[in-house]
């Protein structure tokens, strides 16, 4: 098998179906090399990719295992990352950049519909298929949140994270996700970062204070949006609602418009569960593993609860 890469988790070898000759990316992990935080991640990636399948997502086909090793059998995109198609082209043209955006933020609302946040969003987490199409990988750092609950984790790149996040508070994945979203679209048509600084405690600094340079050759619509992403107060960060009512985001008439899968409905027929026989332990341990329901009395009760 052709090697495709080595990651944290694991190596990556391109697989071929033997029947039908679909090619796949096939990640192993070895489950003894391991540290129990980073067995983790892929627990966690693993229970989330099964719970969402949208066109700007990259599809997790199935998973196998034996006692040392998990086969993880995913979609194989053959663009690379987007991270090293910017630093090829040095920045893109708006267009191409609101293509882009545009399949991200698609591709974000419908995991934010389903209470996923990435929390890692960066153009290395961004794949591109043969198409130039976007695909959302690496979902062992998200987290399920659960109505206006917080989170507390920190995680993410330091020139990407936000500034709740890098001050260690609490916060909302879906405004640190937005906040990412903005200095990744900030990357795409500047060619450079809004915050950098070879020293990390001086990027943090920056990262804090939320001041940037905004080139005069970004187009003023454009401006308004990356300020209103960019934004150091959460409350006041536009959330993904409001970006896709953005006169930029919505520009372009004669563009494709990004694959929109519509968001699933928010309410779901729910019914309590009375006994301990109905509760799986694998279906609880794989609730456990999307970060948070760490109190597993309290996950009992949330399940039996008639509410």
């Amino acid at each position: 098998m052709q090697e495709l890469g080595i990651e944290e988790m694991g190596l990556v070898k391109l697989g071929v179906h033997c029947i039908t000759g679909q090619k796949v990316a096939v990640k192993i992990v070895n489950r003894e090399k391991l540290s129990e935080s980073v067995l983790m991640k892929v627990e966690r990636e693993i229970a989330i990719l099964k719970l969402i399948e949208h066109p700007h997502v990259l599809k997790l086909h199935d998973v196998y295992e034996n006692k040392k090793y998990l086969y993880l059998v995913l979609e194989h995109v053959s663009g690379g990352e987007l991270f090293d198609y910017l630093v090829k082209k040095g920045r893109l043209t708006p267009k191409e950049a609101r293509k882009f955006f545009r399949q991200i933020v698609s591709a974000l609302d419908f995991c934010h519909s389903y209470s996923i946040c990435h929390r890692d969003l960066k153009p290395e987490n961004l794949l591109l298929d043969e198409k130039n199409n976007i695909r959302i990988a690496d979902f062992g750092m998200a987290s399920l949140q659960v109505g206006d609950s917080l989170l507390e984790t920190s995680c993410g790149s330091p020139h990407y994270a936000c500034p709740e996040v890098i001050k260690g508070e609490k916060y909302d994945g879906r405004r640190a996700d937005m906040w990412s979203c903005g200095v990744i679209l900030f990357a795409l048509l500047v060619g450079a970062l809004p915050f950098d600084d070879d020293n990390l405690r001086q990027l943090l600094e920056k990262v804090k204070r939320g001041v940037f340079h905004m080139p005069h050759f970004i187009p003023p619509d454009c401006q308004s949006l990356l300020r209103g992403m960019i934004e150091v107060e959460p409350e006041k960060r536009l959330s993904l609602e409001q970006i896709q009512k953005h006169p930029w985001y919505l520009g372009g008439k004669h563009e494709p418009d990004p694959c929109l899968e519509p968001a699933p409905g928010r309410r779901v027929a729910m019914r309590s569960l009375p006994s301990n026989g109905e509760l799986d332990p694998d279906v609880l341990e794989s609730m456990a593993s999307l970060g948070c329901f760490r109190d597993r009395e309290r996950l009992h009760r949330e399940l039996r609860s008639e509410e």
